[in-house]
C-alpha cells in the first residue's frame, strides 16, 4: 500500500503516521502539508509542502503512483467561523478528491468525519460533515470509507492541536480505560483509530460509515 495522507501533523494523523511506519505493508507514505514540519526522517516518508489545496497545478505528477489516500485534515467547530469551517471540512477534502480522480491510480479513500454526523443535525458541523460524507461516498473511487470516532483518546506522546483538548486528555487521560470499558460505543484511541483506518483500506469492510463500533472491529482484524 503507497499512501498519500492529508493531516499528518493534527492528532489523528500524528497516529496514522506512526503506525504507517510501523506497519510492513505500507510501503511509502506521501505527507502532504501547507508548511514544512520535519516529518520525513523515514525513508517511507516523503513531505510535500503546497499552500494552496484548491490549486495543485503543476505538481498533480507528486501524487502518481499512489493507491490510497487517508484524509485526516480538519478544525474544531469551537471558535471557528462557520464559512471558515465548512471550507476546511467540506470544501478542501472535495477538491483534494477531485484532483486525485484527475491524476488516477487511488482507489481508496478514508476520510475523517465524527460521531452526530447528520443533514438533519441541529448543528452546523453535523451538516457540513454529512455533506462531506455524501460528496465523497459519491464520487468514483474503487472503495471510500467515512470514519465516525466520538471521544479519541491520545497516546504515545500524541498532542492534540487545540490547546483546550489537550487540557481534557491530560486531565482524563488515566481513566481512558475506564471509559473504553463503561462506553465502548464512544471511546477509542489513536493507535486503535490509525490501526482501523489502515486496515478498512487494506482488508475492506461491510460498511462505508464506520461508528465507533466498527472501528472496534476493524482495528482487531
Amino acid at each position: 500500500m503507497r499512501v498519500i495522507l492529508f493531516g499528518a501533523t493534527g492528532m489523528v494523523g500524528q497516529g496514522l503516521l506512526r503506525e504507517c511506519l510501523a506497519d510492513t505493508g505500507v510501503e511509502q507514505v506521501l505527507v502532504v502539508l501547507r508548511k514544512p514540519a520535519g516529518l520525513a526522517a523515514s525513508p517511507k516518508v516523503t513531505e510535500l509542502v503546497h499552500g494552496d489545496f484548491f490549486d495543485w497545478t503543476g505538481i498533480e505528477e507528486s501524487f502518481a503512483g499512489y493507491d490510497t489516500c487517508f484524509f485526516a485534515l480538519g478544525v474544531t467547530a469551537v471558535g471557528t467561523p462557520e464559512a471558515d469551517y465548512r471550507r476546511i471540512t467540506h470544501d478542501v477534502p472535495v477538491a483534494v478528491a477531485e484532483m486525485l480522480l484527475r491524476v488516477g491510480g487511488v482507489r481508496t479513500l478514508v476520510h475523517m468525519s465524527a460521531y452526530g454526523a447528520s443533514l438533519q443535525g441541529k448543528q452546523n458541523w453535523a451538516r457540513v460533515k454529512a455533506e462531506t460524507e455524501n460528496a465523497l461516498l459519491a464520487m468514483a473511487f474503487e472503495h471510500v470509507y467515512c470514519m465516525r470516532p466520538f471521544y479519541i483518546q491520545p497516546l504515545d506522546g500524541i498532542r492534540s492541536r487545540t490547546g483546550i483538548y489537550n487540557v481534557i486528555y491530560g486531565a482524563f487521560g488515566w481513566a481512558y480505560p475506564l471509559f473504553k470499558w463503561m462506553a465502548p460505543k464512544y471511546v477509542t484511541s489513536t493507535e486503535e483509530l490509525a490501526k482501523a483506518i489502515i486496515g478498512v483500506a487494506r482488508k475492506g469492510y461491510g460498511k462505508r460509515v464506520l461508528e465507533v463500533v466498527d472501528i472496534h472491529a476493524v482495528a482487531r482484524l
